[in-house]
């Protein structure tokens, strides 16, 4: 959430950035108008709290003297009346101010590229050698399907579509991949974290998701419950409404949770396979800084993430998120795409993101320094992937007999086991 301080004293340069992301700035004006409002209910109902005490003092001072005090107190009736309504007014302007500022999306980075959609992102690097095959590349449905590892026909009965059945093998390569993962983040000092995986509305409200992303989760009927969409949203909320004692400090957490998404808006793209699943694994991290720290730690992130793919010998390429194509509650944003042999493209494994303090204000999450509250830096990130990081292990190490080479770093957590063919 953007500081309405900060939107009053900056107003131009607020307008200027948001027109960035194709935001309609006239919500501006009407945030700020609700805000003045605001500012003369507050005035209003001090100066009434300042006449009862007054008109209070009157009443003692007159029966300490024997006089009669009807009128004051007739008066103090009135201005009590008064104030209720003024604070009944108060608390809806509040409430309106709150709703305004809720939808806001964060501002960038002036060095944001500009740019409307996707293909204006900022290519960073390309690292990894694009495999060649000397035979006809399956996809990793085809792959799974083959060796009787990836069953969708079964999870469509179990559930419907997207969602799958991992058996034998490639259920393991699954496995394999989030505990290479998960150790990968806590030899870099992360501690692990195993949250609930059904939150509250105002622990979505919290990171973003809610009110702006509704459509896109999973609730359940009846309650106040959700599902979560990332790990994101309980891990970065284990801070909730604390106060840190450190003035300078780096938490840093790692979650391997399934995630769940409605997919709302999304029919017709990637209908085949895993690359959009409304139920799919992830290991993510998430840090919680100082502002000082904020930006070391997002390149950290983001190096944590290309060496994982480096490690697991999977061309990628690292983009720099455009001004259109940035995410509603991020500053900036650094996208690691992985190479989909069966697409002949680079498709999105990890989102890392600096949210600068948008997150921790909605979700009232400060630290000490010089005596005075300030609001925490929160960042997150995949780290990674694992289902599509699963497809790409299984495209880009596909043999001609069908099999999938095991990526030398995964055969520990593969029992020693080199070569996944069918049983």
């Amino acid at each position: 959430m953007l500081d309405i301080k900060f939107i009053e004293e900056n107003k131009e340069k607020v307008v200027s950035n948001l027109k960035l992301r194709k935001f309609d700035t006239s919500k501006i004006d009407e945030i700020i108008n609700i805000n003045e409002e605001r500012k003369k209910l507050i005035s209003r109902v001090e100066e009434i709290r300042s006449e009862i005490n007054s008109k209070s003092k009157e009443i003692g001072i007159k029966i300490k003297a024997g006089e009669s005090a009807e009128a004051e107190k007739s008066k103090v009736s009135e201005l009590k009346k008064s104030i209720e309504q003024e604070d009944h007014r108060l608390s809806e302007v509040n409430n309106e101010l709150n709703n305004a500022l809720s939808v806001l999306p964060n501002l960038v980075e002036e060095d944001t590229p500009i740019g409307d959609s996707d293909e204006n992102n900022l290519e960073l690097k390309k690292v990894g050698k694009i495999p060649e095959f000397s035979f006809e590349v399956k996809d990793h449905v085809a792959l799974g399907e083959d060796l009787g590892m990836l069953d969708f026909e079964t999870a469509a009965k179990l559930t419907g579509a997207r969602f799958v059945v991992y058996k034998g093998l490639i259920a393991r390569l699954e496995r394999a991949i989030a505990n290479y993962m998960i150790d990968f983040h806590l030899d870099r000092g992360y501690e692990e974290i195993i949250p609930p995986f059904i939150v509250q509305a105002s622990t979505l409200y919290g990171t973003g998701q809610l009110p702006k992303f509704g459509e896109d989760l999973f609730k359940l009927e009846n309650t106040d419950w959700y599902l979560i969409p990332t790990a994101e949203v309980p891990v970065t909320n284990l801070l909730r409404e604390s106060i840190i004692k450190e003035e300078s400090f780096q938490k840093k957490y790692v979650a391997f949770t399934p995630c769940f998404r409605s997919e709302a808006g999304s029919y017709g793209k990637d209908t085949r396979g895993l690359i959009r699943m409304h139920q799919f694994n992830k290991v993510e991290m998430v840090q919680i800084t100082d502002a000082e720290n904020s930006k070391k730690a997002h390149e950290e992130m983001f190096e944590s993430g290309c060496t994982i793919l480096e490690e697991l010998g999977l061309p990628y390429r690292a983009v720099r998120l455009c001004t259109g194509d940035i995410g509603f509650g991020a500053r900036k944003t650094y996208d690691l795409e992985v190479w989909v042999p069966s697409q002949n493209k680079y498709r999105e494994i990890s989102s890392i993101s600096n949210c600068w303090d948008f997150q921790a204000r909605r979700a009232k999450i400060r630290y000490k320094k010089d005596g005075k509250n300030q609001f925490a830096h929160t960042l997150n990130g995949s780290g990674l992937a694992v289902g599509r990081t699963l497809v790409a292990i299984l495209e880009n190490y596909q043999q001609a007999d069908g099999s999938i080479k095991v990526p030398e770093k995964l055969i520990p957590y593969m029992r020693g086991l080199e070569v996944i063919k069918a049983s």
